[in-house]
This record gives structure tokens, C-alpha cells and sequence, in this order.
């Protein structure tokens, strides 16, 4: 097919087969995700369709990065003669090649809102906050009785995160919101908290993304559970919107804002000072480090094994063409493996270990996120196909991604331990003398 050709294709796919409804820009230079509003898993779908319709396929590197910008990068890929694309060193620790892992500057992950709106106030205080993610790569998620896969719900508690938060670092991080009153009344105490911020203060609330359209969704989830802080600003009609996952800030209109938190689909807020947060002790990140690690077993990937094998054996009458949507919250989830850089990078610095293998992890975790993406597509081409042919190679991928995370923690419980050595004290074994009787 020709390049224009190609581009038909991808208009006839969003307009006919996904019924999309955001194509009044299409173009060449259209952007896939602001100017077109297709998230991570719409774009997945049209690989699909244009595979599945049209015999067009990309290598597995592509589908997996999705390293593209515009309609014109998407027909790219499907351009004669077309190479596997290289994936390049996940350097993730910034700076320069040099001071690698061992440098000042570090790309900053953010992969849990709630985490990242915590550790914000640890950065302005100059405390290392990577020792906290350390709870994030087995960050609880939820199935369904119908064997769906879910990030977040009503159910869906931060008592974990916030109760080692306060141990770690010392700050009280209050819980403000109350289910048990009404929005308005809710609505309310977060009025009064925001009025009344601290400098040093933060007011965290949950609200639904979904809401606010000006905002960049990458997921495009509807609705889309997520926490940001807030402080006014010189206009009482606008909120200043501070948002460390997404690495965003910036002002909003109040009522805009407000009506994203009133949604019946969210509900939660926190309160703290940043400025009471000091360094963790040791034996406090050891005692989080096993509260945390998993050794034995990878949930995520057991859970979409359970998934796909509901699916295909139609347990409880739930049908394959239902797998689709059963893992579309999967990239969520898939993010969070991020985390475990921010775990490699602290036991690295603290041990003076090599950069260069650092590295070598790096690309390992890149590994498992991108295994991760394409055990999705797998999964949505099984299902939109309805052909259980392609069940096999959806449970290869699924023990590949198995794998790859295996070597992951083997590798961190080793460093952990070694750390360990060097940093807890021996216990002391007290003797304790009885007085002898006369």
C-alpha cells in the first residue's frame, strides 16, 4: 500500500470500525493524543484494526513504545521496507553520561498519583523520596467478580502508603475527606483547607480527569480517579493546580475544577506539611522494603493470567470478545513497574555500584513495561478476533513478562541484602544478670 493509502486506511479504521469521534482534524499533522483525543489503548486498537482489516503489521518494538506524535508517524510505521525499531538505554537517571545514577540529576518517575503528590513536598525539603516507590511496582489493584481488571475503586484504600508515609518521613498526612458526609459537606472542609493552606502546606483531593478535557489523558479512562493539590490564586475564580504525577501545573477555573471533585465516582482528599518531613531511618526503610517486596510471586501478571483463562474458558458465561475490555486499565498498572528504577537507584547510590550495570537494569525494567504492552495487544487481538489460535502466544508473553520480572527482584533482594549489611547493626545480645540469692 501506498503512504496514502495508508492514511485512508487509518481514517476508514477510526471512522467505520471504531466509530471514534474525534476525527473532524484528521490529517497528516494531526496529534494522535491532543488533537484527536486517542489515548494509549485507542492507538492499540487501530493497530489492531489495520491488521486485522487490511493485513498491515508492524514489528512488536513498535506497537510497544508507540513512539508517535502525529497521523503522519502512525502511517510511518507501515511504510515499504520498514525495520524493527531500536529500543534505545532506558536512561532514566538524567544528567549527564558520566554521573549517570551517581549524578544530582535524575529523571523524576511518576507512575501513583498519591505517591507522587507525598513525595512532591519531600523534594522541596531535599530528602530523597526514590526509597518510597519502593511500595509502588506491587501497588494494589483490584478484579472483579467478572474478572476485570481495575486500578481503582470505591474500595480502593491509600492506608497503606499514608500510614508508612508518617513513619518513614514523620509528616501527618491527615485524611480529610469523609465518606460517611455528603459532597457538599465534603466540599465544604476542602473550601476551608484551601483558604486556609500553609505555605508549606498541601491540600490533596481526588477528582475525575475524565472532567477536565484541557488536561492531557493518556489513558482516557471515563471516569478517571486521580489526585492533585490545590491553592488559590490571586483571582478568586481560578485555582492554581498542582499535579506532580503528571508533571504539570497551572491555573483552572474554580467551578471547572469543582465539578470534576463533585463527581459520584470519586472521593478523597488528604492534608500535610512538608515542612515537618525529615530523613528516614534505616531500620524504618528496611522494615518498609519487606512490608513491601513480593519475592515469591508477580500479581499483576497472575491476575491477567486468571483473566484470560476466564475468558477463554467463558467462566460464568463471560465471553472472549469480553477480554478486551477486561484489561483495558492494564497500561494504568503497567506504569507503576517504572518504580522499580527508583528502587535500583537507591541501593545503587547508597552501595557506590557501577553505573554502567545500572543501566543494564534500566533497560530490563524498559523490558518488562514493554512486554507488558504487548501481552495487551495480544490479549485484545485474541479477543477482537474471537480466533483462540492466538491464545498460546498471549500466555508466552504472559510467562515472559513473568520472567523478566523474576530476574527483577532476584536481583533487588540481593542489592537489598548487601545493603542491609552495611547500614542495620547487628542485634546485641544483652545479657541480663540475675542477683543471686543469700
Amino acid at each position: 500500500m501506498t503512504n496514502t493509502e495508508i492514511v485512508a486506511a487509518i481514517h476508514t479504521v477510526l471512522t467505520e470500525q471504531m466509530a471514534h469521534a474525534h476525527v473532524d482534524g484528521f490529517g497528516l499533522k494531526a496529534r494522535l493524543n491532543e488533537d484527536l483525543y486517542l489515548d494509549s489503548v485507542l492507538i492499540l486498537q487501530i493497530f489492531l484494526n489495520l491488521e486485522l482489516e487490511y493485513g498491515l503489521s508492524v514489528p512488536e518494538e513498535a506497537i510497544a513504545k508507540q513512539d508517535i506524535e502525529t497521523v503522519a508517524d502512525l502511517a510511518a510505521l507501515y511504510a515499504p521496507k520498514l525495520t524493527a525499531i531500536a529500543t534505545p538505554a532506558f536512561a532514566l537517571t538524567g544528567g549527564t553520561a558520566d554521573e549517570g545514577v551517581h549524578g544530582e540529576a535524575y529523571y523524576d518517575i511518576k507512575v501513583h498519583c498519591f505517591v507522587s503528590c507525598v513525595c512532591d513536598g519531600l523534594k522541596r525539603q531535599g530528602l530523597d523520596q526514590r526509597p518510597f516507590y519502593f511500595g509502588v511496582w506491587d501497588a494494589k489493584f483490584s478484579v472483579s467478580d467478572r474478572f476485570q481488571l481495575l486500578y481503582h475503586t470505591q474500595e480502593t484504600s491509600q492506608e497503606f502508603f499514608r500510614q508508612w508515609f508518617q513513619r518513614l518521613y514523620g509528616v501527618t498526612v491527615r485524611e480529610w475527606y469523609d465518606p460517611d458526609k455528603t459532597k457538599i459537606e465534603n466540599l465544604a472542609v476542602l473550601l476551608d483547607l484551601v483558604r486556609s493552606r500553609a505555605q508549606t502546606g498541601s491540600v490533596m483531593v481526588m477528582l475525575d480527569m475524565f472532567q477536565l478535557p484541557e488536561r492531557e489523558n493518556k489513558f482516557n479512562q471515563n471516569p478517571f480517579p486521580h489526585y492533585l493539590m490545590l491553592q488559590e490564586t490571586a483571582d478568586p475564580e481560578t485555582w492554581f493546580v498542582h499535579d506532580p504525577d503528571y508533571r504539570w501545573e497551572g491555573e483552572i477555573a474554580r467551578e471547572k475544577v469543582i465539578h470534576a471533585i463533585m463527581q459520584p465516582t470519586v472521593g478523597g482528599g488528604y492534608v500535610f506539611d512538608h515542612a515537618q518531613a525529615n530523613a528516614p531511618a534505616a531500620e524504618d526503610l528496611k522494615a518498609y522494603f519487606e512490608a513491601c517486596f513480593l519475592e515469591d510471586n508477580n500479581p499483576l501478571v497472575d491476575a491477567v493470567r486468571e483473566i484470560v483463562s476466564a475468558h477463554i474458558e467463558a467462566t460464568d458465561g463471560i465471553a472472549l470478545s469480553d477480554l478486551a475490555a477486561a484489561v483495558r486499565e492494564l497500561p494504568v498498572i503497567t506504569i507503576r513497574k517504572y518504580a522499580y528504577e527508583h528502587g535500583f537507584a537507591f541501593f545503587w547510590r547508597a552501595l557506590k555500584l557501577p553505573a554502567g550495570e545500572f543501566e543494564t537494569w534500566c533497560e530490563e525494567i524498559e523490558a518488562l513495561v514493554q512486554s507488558l504492552k504487548t501481552l495487551h495487544y495480544a490479549c485484545m487481538k485474541l479477543s477482537q478476533s474471537g480466533d483462540r489460535t492466538f491464545a498460546p502466544s498471549v500466555f508466552e508473553r504472559l510467562a515472559e513478562a513473568d520472567r523478566l520480572e523474576v530476574n527483577l527482584k532476584v536481583k533487588l533482594a540481593e542489592i537489598f541484602a548487601l545493603w542491609c549489611e552495611r547500614n542495620i547493626p547487628e542485634p546485641v545480645e544483652v545479657r541480663i544478670l540475675k542477683r543471686v540469692a543469700r
